[in-house]
Order: structure tokens, then sequence, then C-alpha cells
């Protein structure tokens, strides 16, 4: 089975250094070959915060990125952010290695309905490209959670439904209301990363959250939208061989090959 992770991270920081020994691997770029090559993984998708600028945004052939919008990249105003952003943002969507845009409304406590959203999530259609979001749970104490929920994404995808948009974390723990989201709104479509952390021993993990889990089967039964899950993992956070052991799980067999493979090939317009 060839498998597609639609959500990683690929920075050197001292920080994911630490999250990726905690998972069992390293945070570089040989180690995450051997560990794709050896699972079957042919390609990923990269979220970047870094700059906007050209230059800080090449990556190996087997990697693609949606350019990260976050509070660093916007002035004082909406006006601002319009002016410095956007023609960047633009420069990145024409690029074919760009396959999308990434906002971070609960870092930037500014819900993603807000005006100065609204050219980029244009921009993005005119270039037909999703627009991911970071829903849920936030991974630092700075932000606000209320911001990130998935049922403000419900909003914005109604007033803009030539704008593809994507759920990362499936808005985790807000899984329900993800759900609804995505069933109302043809247009939305989700990611699986982030539900894992650190190294698991699986059988304790499954055993251990069964609770949780069958909440998580429940909401994506609910949705029946087999055709707009995609695997992800949020690399290097989780260890990769645990994560396909989790989805597996979580996903019936018969749609395997869409949540693994398909689904992010046609969302994101990949050729892996």
């Amino acid at each position: 089975m060839k498998i597609i992770d639609a959500h990683i991270h690929f920075a050197a920081h001292a920080h994911f250094d630490q999250l990726a020994r905690e998972a069992g691997h390293s945070n570089d770029l040989d180690a995450l070959k051997v560990d794709f090559d050896r699972l079957g993984i042919v390609g990923a998708i990269v979220m970047g915060n870094r700059d906007l600028t050209l230059e800080s945004h090449s990556y190996p052939g087997f990697m693609r990125y949606c350019i990260g919008l976050d509070s660093s990249n916007f002035g004082e105003t909406a006006a601002d952010a319009a002016s410095v952003a956007l023609r960047q943002v633009e420069l990145h969507l024409q690029r074919a290695s760009c396959v999308g845009l990434k906002l971070y409304p609960g870092y930037n406590s500014t819900y993603v309905y807000d005006p100065m959203y609204a050219p980029f999530l244009e921009l993005a259609a005119r270039y037909d490209k999703p627009v991911a979001i970071h829903t849920g749970e936030l991974a630092s104490s700075w932000g606000n959670v209320k911001y990130s929920h998935p049922l403000t994404v419900d909003e914005v995808a109604t007033a803009h439904p030539r704008t593809r948009f994507v759920l990362c974390h499936l808005g985790n723990p807000w899984l329900l209301d993800a759900a609804v989201v995505i069933s109302k709104n043809p247009n939305v479509s989700a990611d699986l990363s982030g539900f894992l952390i650190g190294r698991q021993n699986m059988q304790e993990y499954f055993d251990e959250n069964k609770n949780y889990l069958d909440y998580l089967k429940m909401s994506l039964q609910y949705m029946q939208a087999w055709d707009r899950l995609m695997f992800a993992t949020d690399w290097p956070l989780t260890n990769l061989g645990d994560y396909i052991e989790f989805v597996a799980g979580l996903i019936p067999a018969k749609y395997h090959d869409l949540v693994f493979y398909e689904n992010a090939k046609r969302i994101y317009g990949l050729e892996f």
C-alpha cells in the first residue's frame, strides 16, 4: 500500500529534536527518508510556518508544502496584512511545490472568518489549492482555543464555496463538531494528524483509550466522508510506524487506499 503523509513539519529546532527522540527517531532528513522507504510512504506535505520568502521554502523532491500564514506574517492591521503578505503568498501558490495555504487562527487569536483572511481565501480558490487550518487543541499555552474550534470553519466554508478547506487534526477533541462541518460542507476535508505524541505501545494504547477511540470512530462513521479524510502524522512528534497502525485501526479496511493515499493525492493535487 502506498502512503502519503499529508501533514509533517520539517525544521531544525531543539524542541522538535527532543520530540523526535521521544518518538524513537531523529529529526533529520536522512532518518525520515529511511523510515519513509521502509514503510511505503512515497511523499509528504510540510506545513511550513517559516517566513514568507521563497528561499525559506526549499524541500526535497518527495515533499510538497503549504505556505504558513501565522501572526509573524501580519502587520498591525488587516490592511498591512493584505499589502505585505498577499503578493508573497501568491508567489508561493504559483509554485508547483506549494500545494496550499496553512492558517493558525488559534495561535493568532483571530477567527478564520475574520475579514483579514478573506483575500487569502479568494487567492487560494483562484489557484485551486486548499486552505489547511489548525483546528482543535493548541500545542502551547499561548493563543486561545475558541478561535480554533472547528465550528468556526462552517461559517467561512459557507461564505467561500469556491475555496477548499482542510481541518487539520480533525478538530480534536471536538471530533463530532468537526464531523458535522465536514458532513455539511462538500468543500471541507480533514487530516488525521496529531492524535499520537511520542512512542506508544499500541496494544496498551488501544486498551487504555477505548472510550476515546470509540468516540473518534463514531465521529468518522457519522460523517461518512471517507473520500475526504487523509492520513497524516505531525512528524516528528510521533512514530510513523505507530501512526500507521493507529489509523489502520480506525478506518475500515475497504477505505484504506483512499485515506492513506488517494485522497491526499487528489485534494492536494499531488503526483507521488
